[in-house]
């Protein structure tokens, strides 16, 4: 545990914890500063266990049952960051799975309409009841992600938290003109974000760093 931690995870404690946090993306390059203050405001503790509490705003991935991680805070600045360079709040944004809920509530916190698909019905159910506790307004749902949210299309933006084989055909269709999608795509165990930008003649592609995500797992992802 981190020295001179408070074991009862005191409030100040934590702030001063997200600001360091905030401290440490700048250094490792993330410079949009509504993305960080965003960052800064969103506490990243509440979309964690008790035992992991403590260690909440390192930046590090950590798992939440399921076979399912929350993204270290640097993964969801660069991700977010791609994402708001291309749209702008209050644009109507797919969060395709939910997880934790900490990617739906720094999108939230950015001012955006955050509709989330989740495919584990526990973690669905966990996020649900965290965002009515804390007061959160994304609409969530419990589904294959790689098909999307047809009946709320179209989305200004999209963002997928896992990672797919390809880029489902089902998310490029419920693209707004000019909306943007943000997936990281590759092999299971590493992948290439990619943004696709819906134009008048198709879409344009981007490509960026490499991560690491858990694997897609829907119709149009893994199997």
């Amino acid at each position: 545990m981190p020295e001179h931690f408070p074991v009862n995870g005191g409030e100040r404690v934590f702030a001063e914890r997200r600001r360091e946090m905030v401290r440490e993306l700048r250094r490792k390059g993330i410079g949009n500063e509504r993305v960080l203050d965003a960052m800064e405001r969103v506490e990243r503790h509440r979309f964690v266990d008790a035992e992991s509490a403590p260690y909440a705003y390192e930046d590090s991935a950590y798992p939440i049952g399921h076979g399912q991680t929350i993204s270290q805070p640097y993964t969801v600045a660069y991700m977010t960051t791609l994402l708001l360079e291309r749209c702008s709040p209050p644009g109507k944004v797919l969060e395709i799975g939910t997880g934790s809920g900490y990617q739906a509530a720094v999108l939230d916190a950015l001012g955006f309409m955050v509709y989330s698909v989740e495919r584990i019905p526990a973690l669905h159910v966990r996020a649900v009841r965290l965002f009515q506790d804390l007061g959160i307004a994304v609409s969530c749902r419990l589904g294959d992600g790689s098909l999307g949210w047809e009946e709320e299309a179209p989305f200004d933006g999209i963002v997928v938290t896992a990672a797919a084989p390809h880029c489902p055909e089902q998310l490029l269709r419920q693209l707004a003109p000019g909306g943007c999608l943000v997936i990281p795509v590759g092999e299971q165990g590493m992948q290439q974000m990619t943004v696709y930008r819906r134009s008048e003649g198709g879409f344009e592609k981007e490509l960026f760093h490499h991560f690491a995500f858990v694997p897609l797992i829907g119709r149009e992802g893994w199997n």
